[in-house]
């Protein structure tokens, strides 16, 4: 694992490395390149996508491949866990020999992925579809070995009722000042523009300070540098304890019931929401008056910066022990480049083309054309910002510290205090040299 760790450290990051290809002659390359297989195969396809009402499901995209391509059939299954279950039920499945080929993966957990030795490097094989796909390319690249392709990103987006707020008399937040100011007034009149998710401090703060400018993870010499609770990442969290203090955002878990009824009864008319959440975040609304009446918009500048942070996305991952992983990248290529269909899944594509606004996200979202606003987003992304292996063991006790800070029994520059030791211990626990 060390050793592995070392390969890690030198390239560094996910999001910040962009592609590069590894070296020849690894097993896993020798085996990514023999496409040719005694006769069809079958690869199995394990993922989690939301598969809603009114979405062009998986099963659906898989057929069509499936009709076109007889020597190489894919079974699709939907993890039916919660995504932090998927890790375990991987390792497991690796352990005894039946795991699946291809598996989708946030893009925060490829590193640990790699490291546990649970994906194949693929990179010989991925360089063929490499244009294919926009900078999240790099997303799947640990080390300079990539084990699978993109899939879609999530940046950060700024999500509200433009009825609501016009009744309020407020505009669109362009910076978190205004964010904040406005969220007083409305919390006055019982509306709220902001909701602290503790549920999902991980991704979703640290998507936050990265969009401030931090850049949590980096290396100094030989060693990894950690920094997730800097100047930047301070930003964030005198905002959310202003807002808290204020009493100006709900602190209901994001995925609790309670968190739909404040959506249902009005009381929640805005909060900073990943891209993917587009995809389904109004289904509840559908019969209600609300309907129709929610927009997107860029993130507010945090700090005076114009970017936008990463909050999920995900890929899909070569699994180790897959026997005919050339073929599980042919695929893994087209469905990842079926762009449209994805984008009725609520993802923001990773593949290159224009995307069409799904008729449901348009009607949910009065006309308003989602896909093009949040292209505009994934151009802001920053690209700096990246993960370590074992941020899964970090994300747990920043979501933890969060569910204090939401009740008052801890502050929220806690939750970054906490991740910086997490990550310290996490990294010096996998064998990786670090400052700290």
């Amino acid at each position: 694992m060390a050793s592995v760790g070392a390969i890690v450290v030198g390239t560094l990051l996910l999001g910040a490395c962009g592609s590069s290809t590894g070296g020849s002659g690894s097993p896993s390359e020798v085996a990514s390149q023999s496409a040719a297989a005694p006769g069809p195969v079958t690869i199995k396809y394990l993922h989690r996508l939301p598969d809603g009402e009114g979405m062009t499901k998986v099963a659906g995209i898989v057929k069509k491949w499936n009709s076109e391509h007889p020597d190489i059939q894919v079974e699709a299954t939907k993890f039916p866990g919660k995504a932090n279950e998927l890790m375990p039920k991987l390792e497991a499945d690796v352990k005894a020999g039946t795991a699946p080929c291809l598996v989708q993966s946030g893009y925060s957990e490829v590193p640990d992925m790699y490291v546990k030795g649970l994906v194949q490097d693929v990179t010989n094989e991925a360089e063929k579809y490499k244009d294919h796909f926009s900078g999240a390319y790099g997303q799947m690249s640990v080390g300079g070995k990539v084990v699978g392709l993109p899939q879609d990103t999530g940046p950060l987006m700024y999500v509200y009722n433009e009825a609501e707020f016009k009744k309020l008399g407020i505009g669109v937040p362009k910076t978190s000042h205004e964010l904040l100011a406005s969220a007083k007034k409305a919390a006055a009149k019982g509306k709220y523009l902001l909701g602290f998710e503790p549920d999902e401090a991980q991704n979703w703060l640290s998507a936050q300070a990265a969009a401030a400018g931090a850049v949590w993870y980096s290396s100094e010499g030989d060693k990894w540098k950690v920094e997730t609770n800097g100047d930047k990442s301070k930003i964030v969290a005198d905002f959310w304890q202003k807002a808290l203090d204020d009493k100006s955002a709900i602190t209901d878990a994001r995925w609790s019931d309670a968190y739909t009824k404040d959506l249902v009864s009005g009381k929640l008319i805005g909060n900073i929401a990943p891209a993917w959440e587009t995809g389904f975040m109004l289904d509840a609304l559908d019969k209600t008056s609300y309907s129709g009446q929610w927009r997107v918009a860029q993130l507010p500048s945090f700090g005076g910066s114009n970017m936008t942070g990463p909050d999920g996305g995900s890929g899909v991952a070569v699994v180790k022990g897959c026997k005919y992983p050339a073929q599980a990248m042919q695929f893994n290529d087209w469905f990842n480049t079926q762009v449209n269909d994805l984008a009725t899944q609520g993802l923001v594509p990773a593949a290159k083309g224009q995307v069409t606004t799904p008729t449901k996200m348009k009607k949910q979202f009065g006309g308003q054309d989602v896909m093009a606003e949040l292209a505009k987003a994934n151009e802001k992304l920053d690209s700096q910002f990246g993960y370590i292996p074992g941020f899964t063991a970090v994300g747990t006790k920043m979501n933890e510290k969060a569910a204090d800070a939401a009740s008052g029994k801890a502050k929220v520059g806690d939750i970054f205090q906490i991740a910086q030791g997490t990550s310290v211990q996490a990294l010096k626990d996998a064998g990786l040299p670090v400052n700290g």
